[in-house]
């Protein structure tokens, strides 16, 4: 006999909408304390959920709400993920502009992206919105999106922070790497150069997967120059800017730093997030593995920066990636085995490690 609960799911496919808008409400608590009550009969409520994404609005709430939090469990993530009917459902509703419900949907595609296969988005097509300023290539809408969405600005009801996770995700794949950095055509615009502007936004979940996303990116090596360009993506002001606070450099240092960090004002702050700022810094450290991004980082004068921050954040992670990071810009270039001691960073409480095993060195991907 079956028991309240499971009752209760079975309302989730009720013809009538007002059974369905309380059913499924009831039920968001559940989709965390008892996911289990969802994957009975083969996840047959998984697959009235998934059909209800369409429903009324309040009701395609609660079941988004639902999906998200049992996305959590792989074989419901697998169903979700590799179900190209679904997936293109929320493609084509995330990127309307009165979609009331975009931001859910934004979460929702950032955790379906933990399922390797819909690295296969990079090949989807669909008609865009006039409105959204894109083209038929759903990873440059989705981006469009992001970047036109902030703050409410494309859909009132939504900001699309969420999304940052999303590329965060897909950048793990060689093929999504290569696109963020490949000027596209219909706008003359490299992608990455759109999400670099977020480093210092106000929404930590943004930030966040940006300084994930540039990270991931920046894992493709051959890329290395275009980062470093001015003309191109440029992105070192916009890694460095995040992790530096008011503090004041020796003025031979400072007019030796990229423009748009010298004279900064005395109400500079740094990144509240210790994490984002460890993992701007093992950024520095991807860039640092060729000598062109070495010779140029010494040149704009980043290790002064990255001794600030690793004596102003406490932090053991960002300690780590500081150390790491200078023992590399302070290496005799003759020897590359050879690491110059720098005492600045083993002044204090924390005790450097000159001798780290080299894999310790190596970064792990979001």
């Amino acid at each position: 006999m079956p028991t309240e609960l499971e009752e209760l799911v079975g309302f989730i496919a009720d013809p009538r909408p007002e059974i369905r808008v309380l059913s499924t409400e009831h039920l968001v608590p559940y989709s965390t304390s008892n996911p289990g009550v969802f994957k009975s009969d083969n996840l047959k409520p998984v697959q009235n959920l998934k059909l209800l994404i369409k429903d009324h609005p309040k009701i395609a709430e609660h079941v988004i709400s639902i999906l998200i939090n049992l996305s959590a469990d792989r074989e419901v993530l697998e169903s979700l993920a590799t179900d190209d009917k679904f997936l293109g459902e929320v493609l084509r509703q995330i990127i309307v502009a009165t979609e009331p419900n975009a931001n859910l949907l934004s979460m929702l595609l950032a955790n379906l992206a933990k399922w390797d296969s819909l690295k296969r988005i990079f090949d989807r097509k669909q008609p865009a919105p006039a409105e959204l300023g894109s083209n038929d290539v759903v990873m440059n809408q989705l981006v469009d999106l992001f970047v036109k969405g902030a703050d409410g600005t494309y859909n009132k009801k939504a900001d699309f922070d969420h999304l940052a996770y999303l590329f965060a995700d897909l950048t793990k794949h060689a093929e999504i790497r290569h696109y963020f950095v490949r000027k596209q055509e219909y706008d003359g615009v490299v992608p990455l150069t759109k999400l670099k502007v977020f480093t210092e936004y106000k929404s930590g979940v943004r930030r966040k997967g940006v300084a994930s996303t540039i990270k991931n990116v920046a894992f493709d090596v051959p890329s290395h120059p275009l980062f470093l360009s001015e003309e191109d993506i440029n992105i070192l002001p916009y890694i460095l800017l995040p992790i530096m606070g008011s503090e004041e450099y020796d003025e031979e240092d400072m007019m030796s730093m990229l423009p748009d960090l010298q004279l900064l004002p005395p109400d500079k702050e740094r990144d509240t997030d210790p994490n984002i700022i460890q993992t701007h810094v093992e950024t520095l450290l991807l860039l640092s593995s060729t000598r062109e991004g070495r010779d140029q980082m010494r040149d704009v004068k980043v290790y002064p920066i990255i001794r600030e921050t690793h004596l102003r954040v406490d932090s053991e992670g960002v300690r780590d990636a500081c150390e790491r990071l200078v023992q590399v810009l302070m290496r005799d270039e003759a020897d590359p085995d050879k690491a110059g001691r720098v005492k600045e960073i083993e002044n204090g409480d924390h005790d450097g490690n000159e001798d780290e095993d080299d894999d310790d060195d190596q970064i792990v991907e979001v």
